[in-house]
């Protein structure tokens, strides 16, 4: 058995919406003459995949088929070209893209003639045929029989060349994982990374839990959160900023090992870091600390990327090496290094400001010298910090959810991980002390009503659950799309999003 095959796509050149109207009519001719509506076709008893096609039958030679192979499989055709008595396609399922090869000697007049006639690029189709490898070298169905299984009434993109206008990439993401192998790749490394994550908690005996999407307050973080109306209850609710506050009553009543994987919303900008809604992991250790969670990201990092590939990974041309323990250091270390600032000697708030402003820092006015030192951090340390990298040390006053350092009780036990300049985890010793937790509760709530939108809610709930008693806790988040996005070389958040949040169209 031998064929010249090639490659190739038919051009059209006709605007979407005119092919949309020819299909349409097409599709009212099929039933009209044949009396055939693809669409009340509702299954196809598929044997194979086409990559373990690939795999099974890549010994055959050039010009050499297996006979006896009577292959059932399913899916797209991406490309179809048309030639008198036969007709090549490419055809792709969810494993691997494979050349479809129609001869009418093979399949008999009236099905070649109804598959010629009837079928276009974009259509489902089940195919039953016998493997070959024509004088090209490449692995073909010999096409036996074929069933068109539903119509595509609009084209593939771009006249199947590959889609590449990000706007329509992630408004219609069917279209561009049709067309974009790498996209469902990286998907397909998404959901390996979370089973990961969820695999080595679990190793270390976490209860793996649900709470709450939707909660009278808007609690565990600092963060400007979405509101919206419960008719039932005649009150307004927040979509969840965090899951801490929740998990920890958890802890409190005796789950001693907790984690949550779920969305979480923010109602802040969007850029290629920041996504108003978004997946995050958390997880609560009962008798553990900050460093014990150190610990664990490490271990739940190195595993993930072990998942998708190396524990040396290059994000952007850049070489990220998450098998050597991160780097640990304090935030006020950092600032003295990068920004030639020793908060350790600044005494007043004024100083603080006046010293950030000669370096060019822009402020309120308002900050206090602990407030400046993160202002500072932000504009000189984080960029540089490419390396993962353990940030420990923030200051109490913007850290009301951790424990103070009872060596330097302004600054808490608490740490941040950054990757390539982006935070991708933070974590506490968690704050269990009930009657410092409703001060920085009742700090909080003073900033909020001189205006900070992302101060943190005052939940008197957590504090009468704290109350009776919240043992020793280290607590830990890690943003999982941020980590998909340096473990699969993604340059954007919406990248490693399937649906990412879009403006609506003008």
């Amino acid at each position: 058995m031998s064929a010249n095959v090639e490659n190739k796509t038919d051009e059209i050149a006709l605007p979407e919406e005119e092919i949309f109207r020819q299909r349409k009519d097409k599709l009212q001719r099929l039933v009209e003459e044949e009396g055939y509506n693809p669409y009340l076709i509702e299954r196809w008893e598929r044997a194979d995949f086409l990559k373990d096609i690939r795999e099974r039958f890549d010994h055959l030679g050039v010009d050499e088929a297996d006979e006896n192979a009577n292959l059932t499989i399913a899916g797209r055709m991406m490309t179809l070209r048309k030639h008198g008595k036969a007709m090549f396609a490419n055809l792709q399922d969810e494993t691997d893209t494979m050349q479809l090869y129609f001869q009418l000697n093979a399949m008999g007049e009236e099905a070649y003639n109804f598959a010629k006639k009837w079928i276009d690029g974009g259509d489902f189709v089940g195919i039953v045929g016998i493997p070959f490898r024509t004088r090209r070298g490449e692995l073909t169905l010999l096409v036996k029989e074929c069933t068109l299984l539903s119509k595509a009434l609009r084209p593939l993109p771009e006249k199947w060349h590959g889609l590449k206008d990000t706007e329509i990439r992630y408004r219609q993401r069917y279209l561009d994982l049709m067309v974009n192998p790498d996209v469902k790749d990286t998907f397909r490394k998404r959901s390996a990374i979370i089973a990961s994550i969820r695999k080595t908690l679990v190793d270390h005996g976490t209860l793996e839990v649900e709470t709450p999407i939707l909660s009278l307050l808007a609690g565990g973080a600092n963060a400007r959160p979405f509101v919206t109306y419960h008719n039932a209850l005649d009150s307004n609710m927040y979509l969840r900023i965090a899951t801490e506050l929740y998990l920890k009553r958890l802890v409190v009543g005796m789950f001693g090992r907790v984690f949550e994987i779920g969305k979480n919303f923010r109602n802040e900008g969007i850029d290629t870091m920041h996504n108003p809604e978004f997946t995050l992991m958390e997880v609560y250790w009962a008798y553990a600390d900050y460093n014990d969670m150190m610990d664990l990201t490490e271990e739940i990092i190195r595993n993930a990327a072990k998942v998708v590939g190396e524990q040396t990974v290059t994000y952007q041309g850049v070489e990220l090496d998450f098998s050597k323990p991160f780097r640990r250091v304090s935030m006020l270390d950092l600032v003295k290094e990068y920004a030639d600032i020793d908060f350790n000697t600044i005494k007043t708030d004024e100083d603080a400001r006046k010293i950030a402003r000669e370096k060019g820092v822009e402020l309120k006015g308002t900050e206090s010298r602990f407030g400046v030192l993160n202002e500072v951090f932000e504009a000189f340390v984080e960029e540089k910090l490419v390396q993962p990298t353990f940030v420990l040390g923030h200051p109490t006053e913007i850290s009301p959810l951790a424990k103070r350092d009872p060596e330097n009780p302004d600054y808490t036990h608490r740490f941040e991980l950054f990757i390539y300049g982006s935070e991708v985890a933070n974590a506490f010793s968690e704050l269990n002390d009930p009657l410092d937790q409703r001060e920085r509760f009742l700090d909080q709530l003073r900033k909020k009503e001189e205006g900070d939108e992302e101060a943190h809610a005052f939940d008197e709930d957590f504090i009468n659950a704290i109350e009776c008693g919240l043992p020793p806790t280290g607590g830990l988040g890690i943003g999982i799309d941020r980590l998909v996005m340096f473990l699969t070389d993604s340059r954007s958040i919406r990248d490693v999003i399937l649906f990412p949040t879009m403006r609506p169209k003008a």
